[in-house]
């Protein structure tokens, strides 16, 4: 049980506002402008005195460890906004040094580093006050517009043509959660004989209980955003994945349920990297008009989807013209908005500038039907 008394204060401000909180969902927005963006610091651009707006730019989105006052006052001063990734359940460099954080596979072993991602267990709750603590800061010292999740998934790496998708977690935490949302009573023995008895008698409700665990995160990052910035947007970058792709692991692994998710999460931002994950170009157009008749988007309402596309040579080589399909791809469907992985990809090559600025110069409305 957590004891900390600032959680209990944001539980009881949550609960006198939560009739408020999310009833709006569906009517908070009329706007129809086009989110313009670039992921990743801007100097790149700013090194060779180039402003963003020129480019068509309006929207830059940056990791929440590289965000100072001088880059948020430079970015409004150019008329753009401004959106913070938060790196959420990434435990790089924090489970090695609070090792009862890390997860557990169905072999009752600490999961390996899936490709270069290391996961955390989403139910420690150090870890959980750990990341609320950094959360709060960040909202209280920067003027931002809203804050995107990052890493906001059971411990897997996705972007991989072939995924590494492993069962967690069933660490004591969690095995204990289980139990008290099932009604279960756990079954003595090992960990491993845990495991195997949950996925083979209960598999349906540990499913369930693990999407409800990811969807809990992103219900109270959103009070907080709400009680200390209100207008800040809520935003998801996940996996792109569709309910059938590989075995459904998307929720089944992953734990990210869409129709959950809507509730809470004001943008959902696909990652759909082409070449990373071994797609051609054309797909990125296909995934969007899927993901925006999956969510029953409304041009007019939250939620809202703008993509996130490749740029970045790694791996493989994204020439001009992929690029172009692509970032015309991330704003296929109902999709509102776009940006691409990485700014300095973008700078470093005049190409894909000229690419991105004639994109954008077309883009300032989004018609609705």
């Amino acid at each position: 049980m957590n004891t900390n008394p600032k959680f209990y204060l944001r539980y009881l401000l949550f609960c006198a506002l939560c009739q408020f909180l999310f009833i709006s969902c569906e009517q908070k927005s009329n706007e129809t402008i086009v989110i313009k963006g670039v992921y990743g610091n801007p100097k790149p651009f700013w090194d060779k005195e180039i402003n963003l707006n020129t480019l068509g730019i309006n929207s830059i989105f940056v990791h929440s460890g590289s965000i100072d006052h001088d880059m948020v006052n430079r970015a409004k001063s150019e008329g753009l906004m401004v959106f913070a990734e938060f790196a959420t359940l990434n435990g790089k460099n924090y489970v090695e040094t609070h090792p009862e954080a890390w997860a557990i596979n169905q072999n009752g072993e600490k999961v390996l580093a899936a490709s270069w991602f290391m996961g955390v267990c989403p139910t420690e709750p150090r870890f959980r006050q750990y990341r609320i603590d950094q959360l709060q800061d960040l909202l209280l010292k920067y003027d931002l517009n809203g804050v995107w999740l990052d890493y906001l998934h059971w411990h897997a790496q996705f972007e991989e043509p072939d995924p590494i998708l492993p069962e967690t977690c069933f660490c004591d935490h969690c095995l204990d959660g289980f139990s008290k949302y099932s009604g279960i009573k756990m079954l003595d023995g090992t960990t491993s004989d845990k495991a195997q008895w949950i996925l083979d008698n209960h598999d349906k409700l540990w499913r369930n209980w693990r999407c409800k665990v990811i969807y809990d995160w992103t219900y109270e990052i959103k009070a907080i955003i709400k009680e200390i910035k209100p207008e800040a947007l809520l935003g998801l970058y996940h996996c792109p994945w569709n309910d059938l792709e590989f075995n459904g692991a998307r929720r089944a692994i992953l734990g990210l349920d869409y129709d959950l998710l809507k509730e809470t999460i004001d943008v959902f931002s696909p990652m759909v990297y082409h070449e990373r994950m071994g797609r051609e170009p054309k797909w990125v157009k296909e995934n969007i008009e899927w993901f925006s008749n999956r969510l029953n988007i409304k041009e007019d309402s939250y939620p809202k989807i703008w993509p996130i596309v490749q740029a970045h040579n790694s791996p493989g080589i994204i020439s001009n013209e992929d690029f172009e399909t692509v970032l015309e791809g991330g704003l296929a469907g109902k999709s509102s908005g776009v940006m691409m992985f990485t700014t300095s990809a973008i700078a470093e090559d005049e190409g894909k500038t000229a690419v991105m600025k004639n994109v954008y110069s077309k883009r300032n409305l989004k018609s609705a039907d």
